[in-house]
């Protein structure tokens, strides 16, 4: 690795940092209290020229990788954004490579020119209320019919379903008692968002509120034969694609976080002042951003290590969970500690933290919880006996 600085990332953040800050602290408050998608951001994306980064040129993307793709996650994040900012835009950033790696060329040219131009907006729909991590396990059934496929489930934790066009939707096509190995006999569909076949319900949550979670009712929703992406029955290795890439890009959006509520705490210990000095000099609360500062320093570390392995497409699973397990750890912490420094001002809304602070808890159990990247180096690293 060369840890040079690259003058084009270097822009790129820049060129973020510039954009997002048009859009401050009070603009994301404003949107996570009244739950309002934050349309003039996404705009502002889309004429920034950042939506389709990591879609080839051919298809009017910007053709980058996903080093490029996590630079402009964390500088959103590192802005004030945080989830909430880049929830709004990461699929479109980064999350078409199922169908870029598997979708046929006809599905290709159909969707992915939509995409930088932001006409197209998709939501995941793999995750079910009865299978949560076990997603082997899916309930959701897709029935061969003339010219296409009738699906019907249930789906939770879908995420922009309100503003979706279509969504990357994971079913069934071969009963899970009929198949040789319980991965096979999976689909993917980039389906419509039929609002007549597939009711949304909204998920009242904890942070986040700008970008709605939802549950999904489906009911013989139509898709055609054409918008299957990759082989019909091998479809959990079509959601498998691009995970580790995905690992890293959300790791740095969580370090980005932990940066904005290490800024907002530092410069309140260096403002406040009690007993005629700044908090700050104070080394009980010193010590705590000195040391979440280290722990960013050090997740970032590992985080660009990994990085790095994805766009060299070197085999990268536990570098990979590394880095989210440690980057999800450390804007944690930042973002705790930059509350208890603001003291009962921290658990106001005015100074911010305390949505820092809930957006950070969330990435402790997303997009994978810590326990499921421990369970995968304990298994796959270490080569103790599979727990689950």
């Amino acid at each position: 690795m060369d840890y040079t600085t690259d003058p084009m990332h270097e822009d790129i953040r820049q060129a973020v940092r510039t954009l997002c800050k048009k859009f401050p602290d009070e603009y994301w408050a404003e949107r996570d209290e009244k739950h309002e998608f934050p349309w003039d951001f996404y705009h502002a994306i889309v004429e920034g020229g950042w939506l389709g980064l990591t879609i080839p040129e051919e298809y009017g993307g910007g053709g980058l990788g996903v080093t490029e793709a996590a630079i402009v996650e964390r500088e959103i994040s590192a802005s004030g954004a945080g989830m909430g900012g880049c929830s709004a835009v990461h699929i479109g950033i980064f999350g078409f490579e199922p169908i870029l790696h598997h979708g046929s060329e006809d599905l290709k040219r159909r969707f992915l020119p939509l995409v930088p131009t932001g006409e197209l907006q998709i939501s995941f729909a793999v995750t079910e209320p009865d299978a949560g991590t076990d997603t082997t396990n899916l309930s959701t059934f897709a029935k061969k019919v003339d010219g296409g496929w009738s699906i019907s489930g249930k789906k939770v934790w879908i995420s922009n379903a309100h503003q979706a066009d279509r969504m990357l939707l994971l079913a069934r096509t071969t009963p899970k008692e009929e198949c040789a190995k319980k991965t096979d006999g999976l689909t993917v569909f980039f389906a419509p968002m039929d609002r007549e076949k597939v009711t949304i319900r909204r998920i009242p949550k904890m942070g986040r509120n700008s970008v709605d979670s939802n549950e999904l009712f489906i009911d013989d929703l139509f898709v055609a034969d054409e918008d299957v992406v990759g082989e019909v029955g091998k479809g959990f290795k079509v959601i498998l694609t691009g995970l580790n890439a995905e690992r890293v890009v959300a790791a740095n959006a969580m370090l980005g976080l932990g940066e904005a509520a290490l800024r907002r705490g530092t410069r309140y210990a260096k403002e406040r002042v009690v007993f005629g000095r700044p908090i700050g000099q104070n080394q009980g609360l010193a010590f705590q951003l000195a040391e979440a500062k280290i722990r960013i320093e050090a997740a970032d570390a590992v985080l660009q290590r990994a990085t790095w392995m994805v766009d060299k497409k070197l085999p990268c699973g536990a570098e990979a969970n590394y880095a989210k397990w440690l980057c999800a750890e450390a804007g944690f912490f930042s973002a705790d500690v930059a509350l208890q420094v603001h003291g009962g001002f921290g658990y106001s809304k005015e100074y911010h933290v305390e949505r820092y602070f809930r957006e950070a808890r969330l990435m402790r159990i997303a997009p994978i919880s810590q326990e499921m990247v421990l369970n995968y180096v304990a298994e796959h690293v270490l080569g103790l006996p599979r727990s689950y």
